[in-house]
């Protein structure tokens, strides 16, 4: 249910200048530390959008296009996630697609765990891999 919630955050637009409304998560420690790195090394335009406000701004989200891609960094560990789960390994980094919900995806790294979901205007492949070396970078396995 986590998972469906935190999609329809993403997708909703708030009605004062087009910022998107995204939940943002509350991580603490290295986590937030870390988060807040990985908000520097994320790129303006990924798959050929841009980034577009967050509402409410927040270091710990980063939102590409109109709600088409959105990022959450330093969520809680995927609910749907169990211990045998296999990751899809993508440059370095372990990705757990969840399976109810087939446009988000969770990287799963030694400091904690971000959450990306994928409009299907985008390939979700190509945006993790666009993703996958900054998150790498920042929140080291």
């Amino acid at each position: 249910m986590r998972a469906v919630i935190a999609s329809l955050a993403v997708l909703s637009l708030a009605a004062c200048g087009g910022a998107v409304r995204v939940e943002p998560p509350k991580p603490d420690g290295p986590a937030a530390a870390a988060c807040q790195e990985l908000n520097g090394l994320l790129p303006q335009t990924l798959d050929g959008v841009g980034r577009t406000e967050s509402d409410p701004k927040s270091p710990y989200v980063v939102v590409w296009g109109e709600a088409e891609i959105a990022l959450r960094c330093g969520v809680p560990r995927p609910a749907r996630m169990a211990a045998t789960d296999r990751l899809s390994e993508i440059d370095g980094v372990g990705w757990f697609p969840d399976p109810k919900a087939d446009t988000l995806y969770t990287a799963v790294t030694g400091v904690g765990y971000v959450e990306v979901t994928v409009s299907r205007k985008h390939r979700a492949g190509d945006v993790l891999v666009d993703l996958s070396a900054p998150i790498k970078k920042a929140l080291p396995a």
